[in-house]
């Protein structure tokens, strides 16, 4: 699933679109790889998926914090975990903040924008969204 898109609107439709077609996991949660350079749209897909996820409040970047967990309206996804790995070393650095049960909850989505720093905690058939800067309006998302 290739899309550009020329506006936060259409980013937005896009993020519901690409919701609908997720099913309910048996037993993990969906783990979500957002790839992509500074400004290329990760944090700005997230905080789309976050409103279709029902989460009205604000969504920012967990930079600093490394992690920030919203409660969903979703009937199946109840949280959303939000991960910003750019400053993190390695896959190690997750495990303290209690990933393995997190990814044991299939109530759970997580999105992990800068995955390649983690990659070796990551299964092989985690979510992969590669996201590029077109222009200050465009960006190019690939599933």
């Amino acid at each position: 699933m290739n899309r550009v898109t020329n506006s936060l609107e259409e980013t937005q439709a896009f993020a519901k679109e690409w919701l609908q077609t997720l099913a309910e996991t048996k037993d993990q949660a969906i783990v979500l790889g957002l790839y992509g350079n500074l400004g290329a749209g990760k944090t700005a897909f997230t905080k789309c998926l976050a409103k279709e996820l029902g989460i009205n409040t604000p969504v920012t970047s967990p930079t600093f914090v490394i992690q920030k967990i919203y409660e969903t309206n979703h009937p199946f996804l109840k949280r959303l975990i939000h991960i910003d790995a750019y400053r993190l070393k390695n896959g190690r650095e997750l495990q303290d903040l209690n990933f393995e049960e997190i990814v044991n909850n299939k109530n759970n989505i997580v999105v992990i924008e800068w995955p390649e720093n983690v990659k070796e905690i990551l299964t092989d058939d985690h979510i992969k969204i590669y996201c590029e800067f077109i222009d200050e309006s465009t960006r190019w998302f690939s599933i």
